[in-house]
């Protein structure tokens, strides 16, 4: 089983970055292009995969069906394939056989994929038809995973597509994988990536600035320079921003002190010297909002990787969790690691009263809680309440839960016509994830693309496939695949699930390599 899964990772890589002589029903490609997400790097699985042209669809579809119907393993990829359709199966293998007969050898398929062409060795799939006279201005705001993926993916679909993507930041800060660097795993350079090939590589157009207006009669967006940009489609991807009127005494000169550290950058960095400066036998806070907020299980990485950080470094001190809610994602996950891996060192105070923050004494480092209690902290990482970013909000888009309603077929915000929005601004039903921005981009892209060439838009299929680290050898996972059924987001039957409770330790490890893997998949699906 595990040879089969392994040998089927670089297909299943072709499948989503490539184009087909066969019309892939639009279903069939899109669940390709989830899968990308987590297998985009070739190269990674050459030492140990068959060549291409071995690939035997029979075989594929029943180590599929092995692991659909639970006869099989296949850690994360459990859940995804119960939610996967047998005639969705069969799908994919002839998809995947369409494309080893064509026998490209990695070299020339990353060559051709970074020009943007393919050189004439295949027909474009139905779904992202490369038409002559479909070409449009694309206007793509923010450069996270969510737009810097729509650019690419559209980039694929349509050459003369005139694609703009807005960004006011030279490099870009994953959040995913940036508690290691508080945890002093990893340097924030580790997690620092560039537009330098979405630009050279993709013909992305990329300008250093910040959308500061929409004007949507107008089709036009106005940046802080004085630079306006007329578009026939509109992407938004702004992100997060945080709620400053949510807790009392907590502003942006509090973050200096009490550092939120959810938006990847100096922020990280200063929680981390925070914590190599804290004496030993010191209480460092972690205070967690309501839902929704981007990344769910990522307070709860946090509370682990800095558990781990004072286990070696600081024995004596502990960790103390103020969580506004009584569940999280993977909790019975999280709390079997925190009894195994760091007994006695983490507490957690919850609840609606007693775990939701309603303000802060910066100068005496207390968090005082709703129900008037307090608690002292030597470091208080405070992630307060999170909104859309800024532009979606000056443009009128939010609704008073601070988010973007937007369609989940089509990611077009509610009430426009030709504005869409994606990643963690958008309000759609699904979680705020980079693995959802990355899913939601490809089903933009496609969505504009149809739009453009005057076709209609395919029916979206998304996954979430979420890795958490608790150390750095001990990782946890939960996937669910969700479709659209009348207008609304809905997790498909059966196909969600998480890593197993009572796990052995070499199963752990294991996870964490593949959180390892799906970051740097990720990263490369996303900015090449």
């Amino acid at each position: 089983m595990r040879r089969i899964l392994t040998f089927m990772t670089p297909i299943m890589l072709a499948a989503a970055l490539m184009a087909t002589t066969g019309a892939a029903e639009p279903t069939i490609q899109l669940l390709a292009d989830g899968c990308a997400t987590c297998h985009r790097s070739f190269d990674a699985y050459a030492e140990t995969t068959k060549k291409q042209d071995d690939f035997d669809p029979d075989k594929f579809i029943e180590e599929m069906r092995e692991i659909k119907y639970e006869t099989g393993k296949g850690r994360i990829m459990g859940p995804i394939a119960k939610g996967l359709s047998d005639q969705q199966i069969v799908g994919l293998a002839e998809y995947l056989q369409q494309l080893t007969t064509m026998k490209l050898s990695r070299r020339s398929f990353t060559s051709g994929l970074a020009a943007g062409t393919l050189g004439g060795l295949a027909a474009p799939a139905r779904l992202f038809a490369q038409q002559a006279g479909a070409g449009g201005r694309i206007v793509i705001v923010g450069g996270g995973f969510g737009g810097a993926t729509c650019a690419r993916y559209l980039r694929r679909a349509n050459p003369d597509l005139d694609i703009t993507l807005v960004e006011q930041n030279p490099q870009y800060v994953t959040c995913p994988f940036s508690n290691t660097v508080v945890a002093g795993m990893n340097p924030l350079s580790a997690m620092t990536v560039d537009y330098a090939r979405l630009r050279d590589g993709y013909n992305i157009n990329v300008v250093a600035d910040r959308a500061t207006g929409i004007d949507a009669d107008a089709s036009s967006v106005s940046l802080a320079e004085g630079q306006a940009l007329g578009y026939d489609r509109l992407v938004l991807a702004p992100g997060i921003a945080t709620r400053f009127d949510a807790i009392d005494g907590y502003d942006e000169a509090a973050t200096e002190i009490m550092p939120h550290a959810w938006k990847a950058g100096p922020q990280t960095e200063l929680l981390r010297s925070q914590l190599e400066s804290m004496d030993d036998g010191g209480t460092v806070i972690v205070a967690i909002p309501p839902p929704p907020f981007r990344c769910p299980p990522g307070p709860y990485e946090r509370v682990s990787l800095i558990a781990h950080y004072l286990k070696q470094s600081k024995p004596k001190s502990k960790v103390l969790i103020l969580d506004a809610s009584d569940g999280f994602a993977k909790q019975p996950l999280f709390e079997e690691g925190w009894a195994s891996l760091y007994p006695g060192m983490i507490e957690r105070i919850h609840g609606a009263e007693a775990g939701n923050v309603a303000g802060v004494d910066v100068g005496a480092m207390t968090v005082i809680m709703t129900d008037g209690s307090r608690h002292v902290g030597n470091v208080v990482n405070v992630i307060p309440p999170e909104k859309a970013g800024a532009i979606a909000e000056a443009a009128g888009l939010t609704d008073e839960s601070g988010w973007c309603p937007a369609d989940p077929t089509s990611l077009v915000a509610l009430g426009q016509e030709n504005i869409h929005v994606i990643g963690d601004a958008a309000s759609t039903g699904l979680p705020k994830s980079a693995t959802i921005a990355n899913n939601q981009a490809k089903v933009c892209a496609a969505a504009v693309a149809s739009l453009l060439a005057g076709e209609a838009v395919g029916d979206p299929v998304y996954t979430n496939a979420c890795y958490s680290l608790l150390a750095p050898e001990y990782g946890i996972s939960v996937a669910t695949m969700y479709d659209v059924r009348d207008g609304k987001v809905a997790p498909i039957e059966n196909a969600s699930g998480t890593s197993p409770l009572g796990a052995d330790q070499k199963y752990r490890s294991k996870e964490a390599k593949d959180a390892r893997g799906w970051y740097d998949s990720i990263v490369a699906d996303t900015f090449g």
